[in-house]
């Protein structure tokens, strides 16, 4: 049996620490006439947080899971009872054809900057060219996560390091009561990218990268590329049954595969070449489907000019405009063929010599 390392875990805080914790959220002075009552509730928290009570609410998994009497956290059946219902809506030829239309930007006009992004104007031009083509669009603005109150998309925990059913699909590792790791939005980002027939990222390039808000959402779609679909395998976070199951074989199911995908990575000096290259091949990896040269698109806006006039330099980029609209015409043709069954796809049929 392969070894489980340990000793890494941070201490257990203390009673001090986790009040000073807590306390954060409620430091606005009209918070003060209601210490009495925050001291109970933090109490309560303070128990959850010491009893490690992850998913406080719990019911049997049932049949269809290999052990029906394990404890499942209703919150994950849920969500597990959505991407089913998408997934099958999915494959279902009356549906509308359906694009997932996302903003990487950071950035929008409710929050510090008080202007939108140019991510967000190469946006709706894409989406204008896509309703024209057909197609119903479904818009994914990561800026969200600045500007919405208690929206997170928490970190990835990197459970496929310890052994790829350990990863499990959908993410089983939030909400986390016990440690306030809640209002976590990728349940609802898995819900969408599930129904989704096509996807279309536009992004702006951050240090190099793509922004935060993109790459947690990426960083947490891990389980869509070889994620367990039934927990009850690894009895929760077992490790060591993880990786027992692991090492008899593992078939990697790819849950987001075959869907369309188009790239729009915008820059002001550097950036937009790797950028759009990683998440290309981040799509690719899953088994996305890339809608061709066009639909994979990285320019600059305003090179090495004034970040203030930015915008104005967009205005007066009408080929980029036009790029745009290529590539969201590019990913809708995509989606098309892939539905009526006449995209070419020479690869489909053969199998991978190195599943991961």
């Amino acid at each position: 049996m392969t070894q489980v390392r340990k000793g890494q875990a941070p201490a257990v805080l203390s009673r001090s620490e986790f009040h000073e914790r807590f306390m954060q959220s409620f430091v606005d002075p009209a918070f003060r006439s209601e210490d009495e009552a925050l001291a109970r509730i933090e109490a309560l928290a303070w128990d959850a947080y010491k009893e490690g009570r992850k998913a406080p609410s719990t019911r049997k998994a049932g049949n269809d899971f290999a052990d029906p009497h394990y404890d499942l956290s209703t919150e994950w059946l849920e969500t597990r009872e959505r991407l089913k219902k998408a997934g099958a809506a999915w494959k279902d030829a009356a549906t509308p054809s359906r694009v997932l239309l996302i903003c990487g930007s950071a950035r929008n006009d409710g929050t510090c900057p008080g202007e939108i992004s140019k991510t967000w104007r190469l946006l709706n031009t894409a989406k204008t060219s896509l309703e024209r083509a057909g197609m119903h669009c479904d818009v994914l603005d990561l800026s969200l996560l600045t500007s919405s109150y208690h929206m997170h998309i928490h970190p990835c925990k990197g459970c496929v390091a310890t052994a790829m059913p350990l990863c499990h699909w959908p993410c089983s590792c939030y909400p986390n009561h016990a440690l306030g790791q809640t209002s976590d939005w990728m349940a609802e980002i898995y819900e969408r990218w599930t129904a989704a027939h096509g996807v279309l990222i536009l992004t702006p390039v951050y240090w190099y990268q793509s922004p935060s808000p993109l790459k947690l959402m990426m960083d947490r779609l891990v389980c869509a590329d070889g994620g367990n679909p039934d927990p009850t395998t690894t009895h929760g976070k077992k490790p060591d049954e993880a990786k027992a199951l692991e090492m008899k074989g593992w078939d990697y199911p790819q849950h987001l595969a075959g869907r369309a995908y188009g790239v729009v990575v915008h820059g002001d000096v550097a950036g937009i070449e790797g950028t759009r290259r990683s998440l290309c091949d981040w799509l690719d990896w899953m088994g996305l489907i890339d809608a061709g040269s066009q639909a994979r698109l990285d320019r600059y806006i305003g090179y090495y000019e004034p970040y203030a006039t930015s915008h104005d330099a967009l205005d007066g980029d009408q080929a980029l405009m036009e790029e745009v609209r290529n590539a969201a015409t590019a990913v809708a043709g995509a989606v098309t063929e892939l539905r009526a069954g006449t995209l070419s796809q020479p690869d489909k049929r053969l199998p991978r010599p190195r599943p991961k």
